[in-house]
This record gives C-alpha cells, sequence and structure tokens, in this order.
C-alpha cells in the first residue's frame, strides 16, 4: 500500500484499555487536567502581553482584541475536543491524522509538533533565566554576571524538571498544583490590587483611530496589503492573532488522553474548561493594565509593574516577579511532559526507533524518551539564539490547528460509526470557522518564520523517507505488530 495511503486502523488508535498500543497508567482526573492546561497556557506574558499590544496596536481595544482570540482558540479548542474523546492517545494531533489522513501526514504533524514542543520548551527556559535573573536583581542584590548566571539557571531548572518527569507523572502533578496555585494566587493579588486604582478615562471609546506605520512590512498578511496599520480595527484584529499565542498549550492537554480516567469525557472537559478560565484570568488583567494607566504612557518593556508604580503600588512588581518565574516554571514542565508523550506515541509506532517507547518498570514513565528531550532542550537553550525563533513554536502549533479542524470534518463523513464522547456543534461549521481563523494567525506571522519552517519540513520529510516509512510497523506484516507493542506493556 502506498505510504500516503497507509492509515492507523481505528481500531489500533481506540483501542488502548485492552493493551494493544496503551503502556502508560491513568493518574488524572478532571480537575489535573485543568491545572495542566492553566499550567502551560498561563506563563510571564499575562503580565506584559496586554500592555504591549495596547500601546502599540490596539490602544484600549485590546479587550477586545483577547475577546476575539479567545473565540478563536476556542473554536480550535472544540476540533481538539472531538477528536480527543474518539481517539484518547497520548499521541494527540499526530494520531489523529494517521487514522484520518495516513502516515505521511501523521509524520508532517509530528515533526511540527516536535518543533513546537521542543523550542518552546527551550525559548521559555531561556525566558525563565533571564526573567529570575531580573527578579533577583529587583530584590536589590547585586549579580555580577548576569548572563552567565541565567546559563547556569536555565540549565539548573532543565535538569530538575526533566528529573521530575522522568521520576513519574504522579511527582510532576504534585509538583504541577502547588505552583499553578501559588501563580494564581499573584495573578488573584495583580487583579484585586488593580481594580482598586482603575480609572474610567483611561478606557476611553476603546476605537483609536487607525494609522499607518513606516516600518517595512515583515508579516505575510503586510506584504499582501502593501503596507503596516495599528489601532483601528486592523489594530484590533492584528493584536487579536498576537494574543492568541498566548493561549496556545491547551492542546498539550490532549497528549495527557491515554493517561486519564474516563478520557473520552475527561479530556474535553479539561481542555474546553482551562482555556475558558484562562481567556477570563487574561481578559481581567487586561482590564486592570489598561484601566490603570493611559495606553499612551504605558512601559513596553514593564507594562503592569511600571503601571502599578505610576499608581504608588512600588511593591507590586515583586509579585508580578513572582508570577512571571512561577508561570514559566510550570510552561516548562508542561511542554517537556507534552513532548514526551507525542515522541513515545511516534516511537511506538516505529517512526522513530522503537527503544525510545520503553516504559521504566520502576517509575511507569516513558524515562528514556524524556531524558532525551531534557538533553536536546539544555543544548537549544544554552548554544542557539532560540528567543528569535518564538514564532516557528506558533506556526508548528497552528499547522496542526489546522489539520486538527479539517479531520473533524473528514472523520464524521469516513468513520460516522466511531464513538464520540464529545461532538462539535454546528459541524462543518465550526471546523470550517477554525480552519479560517487558524489561516488568519498564520498570515499575521512572518515572512521568514514562513522560509524556515518550509526549510524544518523539507528536513523531517527526508528523516521519513530515509528512516521512518521502513521502520513503521504498518509497513510490516500484521502479525508482527501486537508482538512489537506488547513489548512495551507495563
Amino acid at each position: 500500500m502506498s505510504t500516503i495511503l497507509r492509515r492507523l486502523p481505528p481500531s489500533e488508535a481506540t483501542g488502548l484499555r485492552t493493551g494493544a498500543r496503551h503502556s502508560l497508567s491513568e493518574l488524572y482526573r478532571p480537575a489535573d487536567l485543568v491545572v495542566l492546561g492553566l499550567g502551560v497556557m498561563i506563563g510571564a506574558g499575562i503580565f506584559s502581553i496586554a500592555g504591549q499590544q495596547a500601546a502599540t496596536t490596539a490602544g484600549p481595544g485590546v479587550i477586545l482584541s483577547f475577546m476575539i482570540a479567545g473565540i478563536a482558540s476556542l473554536l480550535a479548542c472544540l476540533c481538539y475536543a472531538e477528536l480527543s474523546s474518539t481517539m484518547p492517545t497520548s499521541g494527540s494531533a499526530y494520531t489523529f491524522t494517521y487514522v484520518i489522513f495516513g502516515e505521511v501526514w501523521a509524520w508532517i504533524i509530528g515533526w511540527a509538533l516536535i518543533l513546537e514542543l521542543q523550542f518552546a520548551a527551550a525559548v521559555v527556559a531561556r525566558a525563565w533565566g533571564l526573567i529570575t535573573v531580573g527578579a533577583i536583581m529587583n530584590l536589590g542584590v547585586r549579580v555580577p554576571n548576569p548572563d552567565l548566571v541565567a546559563d547556569i539557571l536555565v540549565f539548573v531548572i532543565l535538569v530538575l524538571l526533566t528529573g521530575i518527569v522522568a521520576l513519574g507523572a504522579r511527582i510532576g502533578l504534585r509538583a504541577l498544583w502547588v505552583m499553578v496555585a501559588a501563580k494564581l494566587l499573584a495573578i488573584g493579588a495583580v487583579i484585586v490590587v488593580g481594580l482598586t486604582h482603575l480609572d474610567a478615562d483611561n478606557f476611553g471609546e476603546f476605537y483609536v483611530p487607525p494609522k499607518t506605520l513606516t516600518t517595512p512590512p515583515a508579516t505575510v498578511l503586510e506584504f499582501l496589503v502593501g503596507e503596516s496599520h495599528a489601532f483601528g480595527w486592523f489594530g484590533i484584529f492584528t493584536a487579536g492573532s498576537a494574543i492568541a499565542f498566548a493561549y496556545i498549550g491547551f492542546d498539550v492537554v490532549a497528549t495527557a488522553a491515554e493517561e486519564t480516567v474516563n478520557a473520552p469525557r475527561a479530556v474535553p472537559r479539561g481542555m474546553i474548561r482551562s482555556l475558558v478560565i484562562a481567556t477570563v484570568i487574561y481578559i481581567a488583567v487586561a482590564l486592570v493594565m489598561v484601566g490603570m494607566v493611559s495606553y499612551t504612557k504605558i512601559s513596553v518593556e514593564a507594562p503592569l509593574a511600571s503601571a502599578f508604580r505610576a499608581v504608588g503600588v512600588d511593591w507590586m512588581a515583586h509579585v508580578i516577579d513572582a508570577g512571571a518565574v512561577l508561570g514559566l516554571t510550570t510552561v516548562i514542565l508542561v511542554l517537556i511532559v507534552g513532548q514526551t508523550r507525542v515522541l513515545f506515541s511516534m516511537a511506538r509506532d516505529g517512526l522513530i526507533p522503537r527503544g525510545l517507547a520503553s516504559v521504566s518498570r520502576r517509575y511507569h514513565t516513558p524515562s528514556r524518551v524524556t531524558l532525551v528531550i531534557g538533553v536536546v532542550a539544555i543544548v537549544l537553550a544554552e548554544f542557539v539564539p532560540v528567543l528569535t525563533l518564538q514564532e516557528l513554536v506558533v506556526i508548528g502549533t497552528l499547522f496542526a490547528f489546522a489539520f486538527v479542524a479539517a479531520g473533524v470534518i473528514v472523520m464524521r463523513r469516513r468513520m460516522p460509526h466511531l464513538e464520540r464522547g464529545f461532538q462539535v456543534p454546528l459541524s462543518p461549521l465550526v471546523p470550517a470557522l477554525s480552519l479560517l481563523a487558524t489561516f488568519w494567525l498564520m498570515v499575521n506571522l512572518g515572512v521568514m518564520t514562513w522560509a524556515w519552517f518550509a526549510l524544518w519540513m523539507a528536513f523531517g520529510l527526508l528523516v521519513y523517507l530515509v528512516y521512518g516509512r521502513r521502520h513503521s510497523l504498518l509497513a510490516r506484516p500484521r502479525t508482527a505488530l501486537e508482538p512489537v507493542r506488547g513489548r512495551h506493556r507495563r
């Protein structure tokens, strides 16, 4: 059978509880999935993105931008929810694509997810190091060589969190609960204290007259339009595109499906609830940000901290620093978990070396692949200027979003008999709208981002042709499937 037509049978993806593919113990419950989602969606950006977008792109209308971004993200989340409820597997979009579209497309999505999660872990770790050093210095501590200290801190945090994930999902979950709770307390303090210093005049009429920028076009959309704009409705929607990137992460919840009790119902609820809660929190912080100080006076470098200083509440800067450090710590932890589960699934299917799919008898986790991911993250964070490659994380995510939305439409037609724990309402309208929203977000990315992404995918296809196509379990006789998978059972 042609590789492009070779699809994973639904029974192989959905028969997890028979032991054919399931080798990770059930751990997560609905509340745990919400914490998992909040752990990855709410990072340090919650304290800066609203102010930055208000000052440069949308003005007070940034609050509308957060609503628009939340709706766009919810459309994608609903599509993920249906496919996760039908195929509750650790492979997430990779496995969905394997069943619906075929092996080569599954590899492409898996390769995009590697780009998303692996680069994201390195990017966030590097940002964590810089923010932590800044927080220490804000306490009045003299740091002789900030760059060196940041390098050491990045190494330490990646080793620590990789070890936590490798030693057991239960340990990581407990640590995540503690850190997310502390992070939400810091954010709650920001919202409560900020609400007491709101000035209604700062909101104006939400709408700031548009203006044409003198900077040359950088994104695909700007090249198509021929010029760059800010403020007005164009600015509000453009800011919505940038803000939607802050919500990205709910898809990582789907990678925990194989380890979730009653996954067909729990995973959709966990994803949707975590996204809704995150959206409400982001809007609340944006309301505080815009309400405390006029958008024309916002400091782009430290928007929220400078706003609190402007109203005479200097001590809140330390709360924001603590929240930012905790926020990024949970993001790194969840990203390592998500990347581990995706690579574990790809290895189990033979598309990458199957040795990476082994599960530790002692810790009951895919510890081998976890250690590989940790080492790669350290190398990237320490030796590659990853902060300049942040958009590559985003384009990998959006590429998967597009296939998931299309997958809902195709699966409804090809496999209507499959049992679904959740169904996207108004299908195919909602998945089609999700595709349009994803396309809008993608054209707001830089042209160079698209070029680097094309090179990454071309390299990935070469890897597949050289290794994955020949070693895939679906390329072997049917009788060879079960014994190989049985080896990875706990």
